[in-house]
């Protein structure tokens, strides 16, 4: 039998690659990739001329039991998505259930993955934090993030840069304008900028500029009450 292998790759700067990483992705049978051509650059740039093929959101569905049956068969396959951990709001986490479910071993090696240095460099309580990742779009976008009004751990969520100042505006109105809250895009890249502030300073800082790069919100979680806030709420 052979095993599943789940590899992270850097999420910009291409040194932010493991030794063990570059190994197995040269010894596998198959390297599975969410999109071929993004990740042939990187394979490319390290001479790995394994054979690639394509697994994402859309043909995952029809593949995965195929997938499972070839490393039963005794074929060790990698899956890499475009940047950082396999399954971490990438594709990964249903082949990872299908082989589990039909006995196939899986090891997940330790890597880059977008949302700890952005937690890190927030400067905000890191001991105990909430992954929300994307939000819905539309449905049940607001509704999300009324539950989440209450979250007194840290909270980091993934964005796209056409809708920053939108999700930014709707953190205003839901958690209000002097939450803190930390944005950090193109993590790892030349351009790196990590902005930190009230919900109302950073929203007025991305209003001004054009925006781009990968996104992840780190916003601060419900403060405590302060001493007499509740004696004060019973009053």
């Amino acid at each position: 039998m052979g095993k599943l292998y789940l590899v992270p790759t850097p999420i910009g700067n291409l040194e932010d690659i493991t030794l063990r990483a570059l190994r197995i992705l040269k010894e596998v049978d198959l390297i599975l990739a969410e999109d071929t051509r993004t990740s042939s650059v990187l394979l490319k740039h390290y001479n790995i001329a394994t054979r690639i093929s394509s697994h994402h959101k859309f043909n995952e569905h029809r593949t995965v039991e195929h997938i499972a049956e070839q490393i039963l068969a005794g074929n060790n396959i990698a899956l890499i998505s475009d940047a950082g951990t396999p399954s971490i709001s990438d594709p990964g986490f249903l082949l990872t259930r299908t082989c589990l479910n039909m006995g196939v071993e899986v090891e997940c090696l330790p890597g880059a993955t977008a949302f700890v240095p952005a937690l890190v460099n927030s400067g905000f309580p890191s001991d105990r934090f909430c992954f929300e990742g994307f939000l819905p779009q539309k449905k049940g976008r607001q509704k999300k993030l009324k539950e989440l009004a209450d979250e007194t751990r840290t909270m980091i969520f993934y964005e796209s840069p056409y809708r920053l100042v939108k999700a930014l505006e709707q953190f205003s109105e839901n958690f209000g304008p002097d939450r803190r809250v930390s944005v950090s895009r193109e993590l790892s890249k030349l351009f790196e900028e990590n902005f930190r502030g009230t919900v109302a300073e950073v929203l007025a800082h991305f209003q001004s500029k054009t925006i781009k790069g990968e996104i992840v919100i780190v916003l601060e979680g419900k403060p405590d009450p302060k001493p007499g806030d509740k004696e004060e709420e019973e009053d």
